[in-house]
């Protein structure tokens, strides 16, 4: 079949996407093969792909594709996640565009439509994953509340309670007053602020002289939550307030003063206004000293009618209106600009508020003992290894975790309350009402008569299961195919989610298989514009993937993802790469048409160039493919990458191609054209995990295939031999190549004028003189003790080679050309050395830069010395 005359990625993608899909190419089920596996980071289910996920999943695939080509069980399987707060926001705002509030629905109405939602946006993201070659084992699709992983996560919460590792208490969590849900310490985001620090007048009660303390604080609004004031015992400014009380301005509540050294004596005026319920650290001064705990929001993040004051505004107008009132008031000492670090909600962007919850808690020092060594150690290991310092912080660090939130879209918590107080804990209706008849000794007890608990399960809680729960290890422990693909072998995710869930898996991979979840994670770097700014919707920087698809192709994607990619470290992304790829694609097919229209001479001799080309590409393709395996095990995709594109690009097209070409109108020889047709199989192997799409093809059209028969499951097999010498001595064969076509070029010479090669002395690559003749055009080498008059030189290593031009030029144009060049250099010479000559200058100007004019000088004058000895010799000659 004739190939078109450019590559066309739409007439090709879907085509062969459906061929591998077709002949079930990405299924996966356990043999005797070495398995390698991977779980895919689920996405998002109502996500829609950006170009973060572009790189991960780009990633993935090579590595994927790769191991499928050594012959491995390679499976990879997808999923999505539910995703409770980001999907709960969407499913409540489409509600709010039709009228309807969630507070005027049952839970199970609402469920109803936060079904709906996801059955109509759900798996959007995996089906644009296909686009871009993904070869996932689709038929392995799961989804974190399915029924498997919904059973599995249910599970571990009963086991894990029943271990005494969860827990329910009050407790100060933070709070997302616009998800109206707590989070986990992960789940808020600090970023620096420019605020004030505002000065309020505390007057000290029943002092005759009317004194007052004055307390430096960032959020006035909280006062009608203080219930003391604390102070440094060894602070002398402030030792006078030692046993007194004071007066909490506006509110006119008398509160103590105690005292603790966890005061600050530097900050401020070194008093504290201790607001239990709204500061973790007040919190525990709470706690320590007994005080009253004043909640003075509603979840929504409005002031509650426990304040007092200002009753249902919100808690940023309380804040403008309260600094009036108190400067109003004369209350106020001072205001000051201040910096410092506010809490943000991950979710939804807003101001987290410090709040006394009642939630659940999962113990963290148990999974945290158990789950740092082995990455500390390197039987897990991480790429690059700088983020193991990021985990030890974090894991030495851990604090509980908690993990319900105040939502209806997720795992409902599976703990059933009792008439009486008190609570059982069970996966299922049906064990709950037993359990709670044998607590109650009531056995008359009906499901009516228990009330599950209202909040859901942090989404982590399902997706800290996945490499287990995808092949359902919790509900079946010990089955075939978790005994079989796990642990899994590569994890490729963004660093931003280490805590959420590397650290988790890892925990849970520990707890409940008793070995680690994965043997390598790849750490991908997040994805910025060439300006350095990371890509987001809100800056208008990121391009949609499909659009770049449709204009480049997914392998001019993939190649432009991957060249700016190196592990662990962010990307510069510039479509000019894409263009960069979409080229390359159109190298190759180039490449592949030039070898496709040759004709072939079965009883053709292989000429003499030729054998050499086919001898050092050999070993050059062995080396390079060597190169790449390296790489490979070493997670340094972008360089392996690199090292093909320069392979094929440099190598076969630009120097081998060139080599053996027959001359126009003439055949090629057998031996020669089966060597390279081996060449570009092999080439097409070492691209195929980069590129799927042209590769397969190109594959294809090399010759007849069976059905069925793909390059994605054809091994590559290489000899590891390499002839290293003569690869060496080749490039130095590439660059009298070089400087030859240089000197037809600066002497304006045409290809078709033959010209001789001059070797003065030693001839360090004599037997290469075939390819150097051919690639040339030249007449004849000859060794010779000293080159001929007017003859262009060049030096490689320590041999001088010579062309002498002879009638090759016109004397006179070359000499005008000469002279022209030399008035110029002599001209920028005299400026140079005007320049050195200045006094001024030469005792003011930093030392390198009288460096960089006396490198100016000493270059002139050797191109002006140059320039004249050739002008001589041709007037001369």
């Amino acid at each position: 079949m004739e190939l078109a005359s450019k590559y066309s990625p739409a007439d090709v993608e879907g085509k062969w996407y459906q061929y591998w899909l077709t002949h079930k190419l990405f299924s996966s089920k356990p043999d005797g093969r070495e398995p390698y596996t991977v779980v895919i980071p689920p996405p998002n289910v109502t996500g829609v792909l950006h170009m973060g996920h572009m790189l991960n999943n780009t990633i993935q695939d090579i590595l994927v594709r790769r191991a499928r080509m050594e012959g491995k069980n390679a499976c990879w399987v997808p999923g999505t996640d539910h995703a409770s707060i980001a999907t709960e926001a969407k499913v409540v705002n489409k509600l709010a565009s039709e009228g309807i509030k969630k507070t005027d629905l049952t839970r199970d109405e609402f469920l109803k439509h936060a079904w709906a939602w996801t059955d109509e946006h759900g798996g959007i993201i995996l089906k644009q994953l296909r686009k871009l070659g993904a070869s996932c084992d689709w038929d392995r699709t799961a989804f974190t509340m399915d029924e498997k992983r919904s059973e599995s996560v249910l599970k571990v919460f009963v086991d894990l309670y029943n271990k005494g590792l969860i827990y329910r208490g009050v407790r100060m969590v933070n709070w997302d007053p616009k998800a109206l849900t707590a989070l986990s310490d992960e789940e808020v985001i600090y970023k620096e602020e420019h605020g004030k620090l505002y000065y309020l007048c505390y007057k000290v009660e029943g002092d005759p002289e009317g004194r007052y303390a004055v307390v430096a604080t960032t959020r006035p609004e909280t006062i009608m939550g203080d219930t003391a004031m604390c102070i440094n015992p060894n602070d002398p400014k402030n030792a006078w307030l030692k046993g007194k009380k004071v007066i909490v301005p506006l509110v006119n509540r008398v509160i103590p003063v105690i005292e603790d050294d966890y005061v600050d004596i530097e900050f401020g005026t070194g008093c504290l206004k201790v607001t239990p319920a709204h500061d973790v650290n007040d919190y525990m001064l709470g706690e320590k000293y007994n005080l009253p705990s004043i909640d003075i929001f509603n979840d929504n993040g409005t002031l509650s009618e426990a304040a007092g004051l200002y009753i249902g505004m919100d808690r940023f107008d309380v804040r403008k209106q309260i600094e009036k009132d108190l400067d109003a008031a004369g209350l106020l000492e001072k205001t000051e600009a201040y910096t410092n670090k506010v809490g943000y909600s991950e979710r939804t962007n807003v101001v987290i508020e410090p709040k006394l919850s009642m939630q659940w808690f999962l113990k963290m020092q148990h999974f945290a003992d158990m789950a740092l060594p082995p990455v500390m150690n390197d039987e897990l290991k991480f790429y690059p290894p700088k983020y193991k310092n990021t985990y030890r912080h974090w894991m030495e660090n851990i604090k509980d975790w908690c993990i319900s939130r105040q939502l209806w879209w997720g795992h409902r918590i599976p703990a059933y309350f009792l008439p009486e107080g008190g609570y059982v804990v069970a996966s299922t209706d049906e064990e709950a009402l037993k359990l709670a008849k044998e607590k109650t000794g009531n056995a008359a007890l009906t499901m009516a008569d228990l009330r599950q608990d209202e909040d859901c399960l942090d989404t982590w809680f399902s997706s800290w299961l996945w490499p287990i729960s995808l092949f359902d290890g919790i509900n079946n422990p010990g089955n075939e195919e978790i005994k079989y693909y796990y642990p899994t072998s590569d994890l490729v995710t963004g660093p931003d989610i280490i805590f959420f869930w590397v650290a988790r898996m890892i925990m849970a991979g520990y707890e409940y298989e008793g070995q680690m979840p994965f043997k390598n994670v790849y750490f991908t770097g997040i994805v910025r514009d060439k300006l350095g700014r990371k890509m987001s919707k809100s800056l208008g920087n990121s391009p949609d993937p499909l659009e770049l698809i449709d204009r480049y192709g997914a392998d001019g994607v993939r190649m432009g993802m991957m060249l700016a990619a190196p592990a662990g470290n962010d990307i510069l992304f510039d479509d000019a790469l894409c263009e960069q790829g979409r080229n390359f694609c159109n190298k190759i097919w180039n490449a592949f048409r030039l070898i496709k229209g040759w004709q072939v001479d079965d009883h053709a001799e292989i000429p003499e160039a030729s054998r050499l080309a086919v001898h050092w590409f050999e070993s050059k393709q062995n080396e390079v493919a060597a190169e790449v395996a390296d790489l490979f095990g070493k997670y340094r995709l972008s360089e392996a990458l690199m090292a093909v594109y320069k392979l094929f690009w440099d190598e076969f097209s630009s120097w081998y191609l060139e080599m053996i070409k027959p001359a126009y109108g003439q055949a090629i020889d057998r031996c020669t054209y089966n060597a390279t047709l081996c060449f570009m199989d092999n080439l097409l192997h070492l691209l195929h995990p980069f590129m799927p799409f042209i590769t397969e093809e190109l594959w294809q059209q090399m010759c007849e295939r069976e059905d069925g028969e793909s390059l994605m499951v054809s091994a590559l097999t290489l000899d590891s031999y390499v002839d290293t010498d003569f690869v060496k001595q080749f490039e130095v064969v590439k660059e009298v190549i070089s400087n030859i076509r240089t000197i037809r070029l600066q002497k304006n010479i045409a290809q078709k004028e033959a010209l001789e090669l001059q070797v003065v002395g030693e001839h360090p690559v004599v037997e290469f003189n075939a390819v150097i003749t051919k690639m040339c055009n030249l007449s004849a080498i000859t060794v010779v003790d000293a080159k001929a008059e007017g003859a262009a030189s060049f030096m490689v290593g320590t041999t001088e080679f010579a062309v002498p031009l002879g009638n090759m030029i016109d004397v006179e144009a070359e000499i005008a050309r000469m002279e022209a060049e030399l008035k110029h250099k002599e001209g920028f010479l005299q400026g140079v050395l005007k320049k050195l000559s200045n006094e001024k200058f030469v005792n003011n100007a930093p030392a390198a830069v009288i460096e960089i004019e006396r490198k100016k000088q000493s270059d002139a004058e050797s191109i002006i010395k140059s320039l004249k000895e050739s002008i001589a010799a041709l007037k001369k000659a």
